[in-house]
């Protein structure tokens, strides 16, 4: 019996996830926040290398310099059987800095560097959802080389090369408190543990950390911008998919207490040997938007944006090792294309002072039957506001916020292996135990885990911009 357990638990990590959805990041622009993270239709200067890169074209300055930091403080709330659990995240920061130059009147050039996917969630150890998730902590960085071309005062077009890397690092249960503790109780109960052996309860009895980098990836940002007249500019931008490979994660197992370890550790040792590889996809991304000036100090925009994540079909996880080879893992997302809409005016109230609101409406891509709490993924409704403060006449100093309120998703559920129930089932059928006592004892093959979940998040952001 105790064998089994053993042999069970180098099975039961693989069921768990290397990536978030909802890691595509809306917040590189503290300008841009505050008037709804528009921009494919707007003539940003540098900042247009990110949402539309043909509108750098229309840059007037001999060089465009400008940066921005957003700190997100997320709270997402789980509650499963009528309990709330929350998350105890840290504060994450992606970034945007922006370099363009004038090669010629008609043609600009410039280099961008940010953060477009990243996500940080701790649910804590003992949640329980752990086996599942526990905490993950994910990011990719991009350097995009780029080039505007203004083909007529009006038209023009713009491309930039995505280079693109990034890590995961995430903590996953093993096997839940549960179905350990029933394995406990039956061992107990055939005399192969003292009966003063304490039960789990609520503790995760054992975790795995897996970590990873992503080799280098390209992709292309490219773009066209039309002024149909003087108080309309109509814009369209297409980011093209990526894919995020990690080629040798590798896998650290910890312990709740000496227990675990001497029921589990000698099967799991395998695991601290093995390393993996996962695809990440960075989908791709098609805008299009339309930026209107009614006054001369009033700029109103409306950006829509349709992402494809229905190529998240599956995660797929494999091991490089041939003797864990037959415990590769395809788990199902099943994801959708999913659309964020974007709407935004700016004021200029003085020469020196511009005001900014906006809202965004961003829905979710996720299968409610296949929901993993990795990163909450709720339709989520985006207001904010900003404003700019040139001290000087180059100078620009940036503020902007949003606040975050996902809209309450129940009864989502994702169902995984229970290996260690598993199992143990088959010994009990093998060693002639009746189904029906079997079943009396609790343990199941298959798992669900059903939750309602809810979030809300608080983004500033401040940039600083300089062109002359």
């Amino acid at each position: 019996m105790r064998h089994f357990i053993l042999a069970a638990a180098a099975l039961i990590f693989s069921t768990g996830s290397a990536v978030a959805e909802g890691y595509q990041i809306n917040s590189l622009s503290a300008r841009q926040i505050g008037m709804g993270h528009t921009g494919i239709a707007q003539k940003l200067g540098a900042e247009s290398m990110f949402f539309n890169p043909a509108g750098m074209a229309f840059m007037d300055n001999t060089l465009d310099l400008s940066g921005s930091f957003t700190g997100i403080s997320a709270h997402c709330t789980a509650t499963v059987n009528g309990k709330d659990y929350k998350t105890d995240n840290g504060i994450s920061t992606p970034l945007g800095v922006h370099a363009a130059f004038s090669i010629y009147k008609n043609l600009k050039a410039g280099i961008s560097f940010y953060t477009p996917y990243g996500s940080s969630i701790n649910w804590t150890d003992n949640w329980p959802g752990a086996v599942l998730n526990q905490n993950v902590n994910l990011k990719a960085f991009t350097l995009q080389p780029t080039i505007a071309w203004a083909i007529t005062p009006k038209l023009s077009i713009g491309a930039g090369a995505m280079i693109t890397w990034g890590n995961v690092d995430l903590n996953k249960g093993l096997v839940t408190a549960e179905t350990t503790d029933r394995a406990l109780a039956l061992l107990k109960q055939l005399g192969q543990l003292p009966a003063e052996t304490p039960a789990f309860g609520n503790t995760t009895p054992a975790s795995v950390n897996l970590q990873g980098d992503a080799n280098v990836t390209v992709g292309l940002n490219v773009g066209a911008m039309y002024d149909v007249n003087e108080r309309i500019t109509l814009g369209a931008s297409f980011r093209t998919k990526m894919m995020m490979k990690v080629n040798a994660g590798s896998a650290y197992v910890r312990y709740a207490n000496a227990i675990t370890e001497n029921l589990l550790g000698t099967s799991l040792g395998l695991i601290n040997e093995a390393n993996f590889k996962a695809e990440m996809p960075c989908p791709w991304v098609f805008g299009i938007g339309i930026a209107y000036k009614p006054v001369d100090r009033l700029t109103l925009a409306f950006d829509a944006r349709l992402t494809g994540w229905n190529t998240y079909k599956s995660l797929d996880i494999e091991f490089l090792s041939e003797q864990l080879t037959p415990y590769n893992q395809n788990i199902t997302k099943n994801y959708k294309n999913s659309w964020c809409y974007s709407l935004g005016a700016q004021y200029a109230l003085t020469d020196r002072f511009d005001i900014r609101a906006g809202l965004m409406v961003d829905t979710s891509p996720v299968n409610k039957e296949y929901y993993n709490p990795e990163t909450p993924g709720t339709t989520k409704i985006e207001p904010t506001v900003g404003f700019s403060f040139r001290p000087y006449k180059n100078l620009s100093v940036d503020f902007g916020f949003m606040y975050i309120e996902g809209l309450r998703i129940k009864n989502a559920s994702c169902t995984y292996d229970d290996v260690l129930g598993a199992t143990v089932i088959n010994m009990l059928t093998q060693t002639g135990y009746p189904q029906q006592a079997i079943d009396q004892l609790g343990f199941k093959a298959r798992q669900t885990f059903t939750a309602d979940y809810k979030l809300h998040a608080f983004c500033p952001s401040i940039g600083v911009s300089y062109k002359f």
